[in-house]
């Protein structure tokens, strides 16, 4: 028989709480991303040089990144590198957990990028006059990074919902920490976390209106 009584009020007087706690998801979102960005631009150059050594380290981090899960990998940025002496704390492990993910998954979608961009277009800017270098910013990157936009909003979305495996190493400062807190002191679990479910919509919702609207600025023709 169905007799649970709701309190919203409760939960509800918790929001500044949890949304000071969203802040903290998106910082940790953001970072992880540009980090990721970062280190994905190096793998695919490593992929692409042609150096055996560096294509197979990025090969390597590439896979381990896209065939193993997102917890696993958080585990061993916190618990995993303490057997070596580096300890990371919550924070910390979280956002290298989540960039080493968004940077295999970067990594894959600008060399299909790359790959989606006939050679001749490269070749047409050296006949300009063009050097390796001119040729690939001037004309292959903005065409790979408008092909790959859309995968790096899905992947955003995706760094933003990742955050929440914090909570597995003790990070309990960003939204779903301190709603796991909240429960624990009230033990009204449907209420705080059906709250909190809804602000990661609205701001999954949020970035990937944000991208549309930046996609539809910037790649107009």
């Amino acid at each position: 028989m169905f007799s649970y009584t709701f309190h919203w009020n409760q939960a509800l007087k918790a929001l500044p709480q949890m949304l000071d706690g969203a802040l903290v998801t998106l910082q940790v979102a953001l970072l992880s991303m540009v980090i990721g960005l970062a280190l994905a631009l190096a793998l695919t150059a490593c992929r692409l040089s042609g150096n055996r050594i560096l294509g197979g380290f990025a090969t390597a981090w590439v896979e381990i990144a896209r065939n193993t899960p997102a917890l696993f990998q958080i585990y061993m940025a916190h618990f995993g590198l303490g057997n070596f002496g580096i300890h990371l704390s919550p924070y910390t492990a979280l956002l290298a957990g989540i960039a080493f993910n968004n940077a295999g998954y970067l990594a894959e979608n600008f060399r299909g990028a790359l790959k989606a961009i006939p050679d001749t277009q490269a070749r047409a800017g050296r006949s300009l006059g063009m050097t390796p270098v001119q040729a690939f910013r001037y004309i292959v990157l903005p065409q790979m990074l408008r092909i790959a936009f859309l995968p790096v909003t899905n992947q955003m979305v995706w760094a933003i919902l990742m955050t929440s495996l914090g909570v597995t190493v003790g990070m309990n400062t960003d939204l779903a920490g301190i709603t796991q807190e909240l429960n624990a002191r009230s033990f009204r679990t449907f209420e705080f976390f059906a709250i909190a479910a809804i602000i990661y919509y609205l701001i999954a919702k949020a970035v990937t209106l944000g991208a549309r609207l930046l996609a539809a600025r910037m790649f107009r023709y």
